[in-house]
């Protein structure tokens, strides 16, 4: 199994998140969060905005479904502009239920 982290523009989290439950990805996490790529924030006039605003979307899926999930979220979240974010992908080894403490991997 795969964590997926997406970084993506506020304003497409409600795409992104509508198009993976379409697609049969309904279990996410997502949270507002504030940061800055390469480009060192925004200059807007006189005006320097050191962090951006973004949502950060997390999910872990099936190895055999990494490629579909990264093509949903670069599709729905490009805009063609400098920050339209970054997509992480990591292993995940292990994975437990709270209330039982089963492993479910």
């Amino acid at each position: 199994m795969k964590m997926i982290r997406a970084f993506i523009r506020p304003e497409k989290e409600q795409e992104v998140v509508l198009a993976l439950e379409g697609a049969g990805f309904p279990s996410l996490t997502k949270m507002p969060v504030f940061g800055r790529g390469k480009q060192k924030g925004l200059q807007v006039g006189p005006v320097h905005y050191d962090e951006l605003p973004k949502m950060l979307i997390m999910m872990v899926v099936n190895d055999q479904d990494i490629n579909r999930v990264v093509g949903i979220i670069n599709d729905k979240a490009r805009t063609g502009f400098v920050g339209d974010g970054k997509i992480f992908v990591s292993p995940v080894e292990v994975a437990y239920t709270v209330r039982t403490g089963e492993a479910v991997l």
